[in-house]
């Protein structure tokens, strides 16, 4: 008997259930849905946009509009619409750069750390509350009881949005000096030794001077003030444009020299951050993720320890002794957490904030007895 054997045709594998996306395609969707998120951002910003003193924990109520005891610079009334709209354009423009170079250069580390400081904006109530920076509030604003946003003096503004132009601009022109300064030196010379110290101290001089003429230039149009400072360092000290010159262009360098030095690209083409994630074990797989996390945490506790935890010592010592007099924003209860306003004869009523207590070195706002006349008096003037 014979048996006959027959070979089995192949049996095709089923139709995949479903097409997969190509890498293309991919990114066409992770543009799309960051488009959607930031338009719902944009939805919540404006539904929730509020403009001049409105809750109860800030409004004078005896004031109506918004007068000013003191004219702004040059006289000129337009700087905040000015100041905002110029905002709204820088921002505009950045995200339009930003998203043609991340096409051109995706995971960039420059772009990865113009993220992380637009990142950092969630401390900047906190950053608000430190340094006694109190915001004109007709300025648009988050709603002045929000969590978070409620711990600024008075107001916590969207033009915050425009960190990156602030703090990382003194990395460019410092890195060129750098890179100036070593090719003309030889490679045993003090800049090449020790590049990362020559960086901190140029973004030091370029930041405190470019800190300086920039925040002068906007306390004196009234888009905030300082309503205390300690009298040495500061100029301007007891107008209502006074400015702590030392302190503040200094420590805002705290911020702009972790971000500089992790920018900074050694002779093998990497840069300080790169190389700090690559020590991370969980982080080796995924360069680019370790490197924006290695900068996210750093430079958020370089701004909350060093910026902000110097401010508030400063703040616990009660030398921030010198107060911008006459208060330039009447439609707000006038800031006097440390009761030096009161004691100066300026009217009230007055606000002590949020934060009062132990975070200020002292048990709430201390009981003042309110001279009959003194230099903030209108008496006097």
């Amino acid at each position: 008997m014979t048996v006959q054997l027959t070979a089995r045709e192949p049996v095709a594998p089923p139709p995949p259930s479903g097409k997969r996306l190509s890498k293309a395609e991919r990114a066409a969707l992770g543009w799309a849905l960051l488009s959607c998120a930031v338009a719902l951002l944009l939805v919540l910003v404006a539904h929730n946009a509020r403009h001049g003193a409105v809750a109860a924990r800030i409004a004078n109520p005896a004031v109506h509009g918004a007068p000013r005891p003191v004219a702004p610079l040059l006289g000129w009334t337009h700087w905040l619409a000015l100041e905002q709209i110029g905002t709204i354009v820088m921002v505009v423009q950045l995200v339009v750069l930003i998203a043609v170079m991340w096409r051109r250069h995706p995971k960039h580390p420059v772009l990865l750390m113009a993220l992380c400081i637009t990142g950092i904006v969630w401390q900047d109530a906190i950053m608000n509350w430190a340094p006694y920076a109190v915001y004109n509030p007709q300025l648009w604003h988050w709603p002045e009881t929000w969590g978070l946003v409620s711990l600024s003096p008075t107001v916590e503004p969207f033009i915050v949005v425009g960190y990156v132009a602030f703090y990382l601009a003194p990395f460019f022109p410092a890195v060129w000096i750098l890179r100036r300064l070593q090719r003309r030196r030889p490679v045993d010379s003090f800049v090449w030794r020790h590049p990362l110290i020559s960086l901190a101290v140029l973004i030091y001089v370029v930041g405190f001077v470019y800190d300086a003429v920039q925040e002068i230039l906007l306390v004196r149009s009234q888009l905030y003030i300082y309503s205390q400072v300690i009298p040495f360092g500061s100029v301007f000290a007891g107008k209502p444009y006074q400015f702590p010159l030392l302190w503040e262009s200094t420590l805002v360098t705290t911020v702009m020299i972790p971000a500089g030095v992790l920018l900074y690209r050694d002779d093998t083409g990497r840069t300080v951050a790169e190389k700090l994630a690559q020590r991370i074990r969980g982080f080796r797989g995924h360069p680019a993720l370790g490197t924006l996390a290695v900068m996210f945490a750093i430079l958020n506790a370089s701004y909350l320890f060093l910026y902000g935890g110097s401010f508030a010592v400063i703040r616990a010592s009660g030398a921030a002794t010198s107060i911008a007099c006459p208060y330039p924003f009447p439609e707000a209860k006038v800031y006097d957490p440390q009761g030096y306003y009161e004691k100066a004869g300026q009217p009230g009523p007055y606000s002590a904030g949020i934060w009062d207590g132990w975070q200020t070195g002292q048990s709430g706002r201390p009981q003042v007895h309110a001279p009959s006349s003194g230099r903030c008096s209108p008496k006097s003037g």
